[in-house]
């Protein structure tokens, strides 16, 4: 096996050009956005920030469960995952207008008054400023960029020495690597989302984020994969039972996504505590009410019942169908956790529309650009053999 075998097919570049001129369009949009409506603009794109991070995290929550648990299903999608956390630097540079658009976004806490109602309590006057919202965001991305780092250069060097040292590396770091992805995205969740209500607090808001970035990375996995096995460089490695287990997986997670949200309901409903519901109080009355019951709906219980047949987990025809709507329910979902903060209304603007162009688009080419470098498959992986045997089903 040598590199050329597993390149890259032309639908990728093709994927990439397409995505470029969607990411285009949407700057474009967002530009006159940002000079013709600056606030809801901005409110647009912390949604559409939210969601490309989750495809990137996501990707490398994956990856380093796939490490740590081993499985034929992570090797078919391995340099994918790795493709997909190699955008980071970009989504790094587009947290820059958020930066820029603090007193916009966070004016909840920035200009909260020093005593009285809506005063914040002691220890958010130490913890919601500028210089640690900065400092804190900062280690973040530090963390997450050199979890990346080491993962896609260690898996280069296992293709290169092709030995069992670097895979026991791999899986070594994997499970301090998880622990620090989860904290730091729970914090991140906390300080770019949950602090637009200073006011309300949950302990399981960042794990909602951890759980849906699981549920839009493995979707695009499965999206990705089946275009790949189309290409004859690909034809015969996604096997019917490595598709079911991608999808198996999909249906974990949204269970997973489920059981956070209905916890997260549950224990503030029952607590009753006027300052713990107003979260739920701006969400499932008025207009925001028919959103909780499209994401209820068509976010857990549609996928969940599809993905119980075993027949639709292996049919490369309809799991990335529903795979694909997925991704799109979580930019729903990212819609109603944010947007309830600013506005009352439930209807998407043409910024929203704008801003997941943009993003999506410039995510998009960039993960398509870093698929085409290296082999589609982890030439190194001492399991790579099985995975190409035309005898195993």
């Amino acid at each position: 096996m040598i590199a050329q075998d597993f390149k890259a097919p032309e639908s990728v570049g093709r994927l990439q050009k397409g995505a470029l001129v969607v990411g285009v369009i949407g700057v474009a949009l967002c530009l006159i956005g940002y000079v013709k409506s600056p606030v809801s603009f901005l409110h647009s794109y912390l949604m559409a920030f939210m969601f490309i991070l989750g495809l990137s995290l996501g990707s490398l929550g994956l990856l380093m469960l796939q490490h740590l648990t081993g499985g034929m299903w992570g090797i078919v999608i391995r340099r994918p995952l790795e493709s997909a956390t190699r955008a980071l630097p970009l989504i790094l540079v587009l947290f820059l207008p958020l930066f820029a658009g603090m007193r916009t976004l966070y004016g909840a806490w920035l200009n909260a008054p020093a005593t009285g109602e809506g005063a914040l309590s002691d220890f958010q006057k130490h913890y919601l400023t500028p210089g640690w919202f900065h400092i804190r965001s900062l280690i973040y991305f530090a963390v997450w960029l050199l979890l990346v780092w080491v993962f896609n250069r260690w898996s280069r060097e296992q293709d290169s020495n092709r030995d069992d040292r670097t895979r026991r590396r791999l899986k070594m770091l994997a499970g301090p690597g998880i622990i620090l992805y989860v904290f730091a995205m729970s914090f991140a969740a906390i300080d770019w989302v949950m602090s637009l209500s200073p006011h309300w607090a949950s302990t399981i808001y960042g794990f909602l984020y951890v759980a849906g970035q699981l549920i839009s990375s493995m979707a695009l996995m499965i999206c990705v994969v089946v275009l790949l096995s189309r290409a004859p460089v690909f034809q015969g490695v996604l096997k019917p039972r490595y598709l079911h287990d991608l999808g198996k997986l999909l249906l974990a997670f949204v269970m997973l996504w489920a059981y956070f949200s209905f916890s997260q309901l549950l224990i503030i409903w029952s607590g009753n505590a006027p300052d713990e519901i107003s979260f739920y109080r701006s969400r499932l009355y008025g207009q925001w009410g028919y959103v909780s019951v499209i994401i209820l709906i068509f976010h857990f219980f549609v996928p969940f019942f599809l993905l119980l047949s075993r027949d639709l987990k292996r049919n490369p025809n309809t799991l990335p169908k529903v795979a694909a709507w997925m991704i799109f329910m979580r930019l729903v979902d990212l819609f109603w956790l944010t947007r309830p903060e600013f506005t009352p209304s439930a209807v998407p603007t043409v910024w929203d529309v704008a801003a997941a162009l943009a993003l999506g688009g410039l995510w998009f080419f960039v993960f398509a650009w870093q698929l085409q470098q290296r082999p589609l498959l982890p030439l190194g992986e001492p399991e790579l053999e099985e995975v190409l045997d035309p005898h195993e089903h």
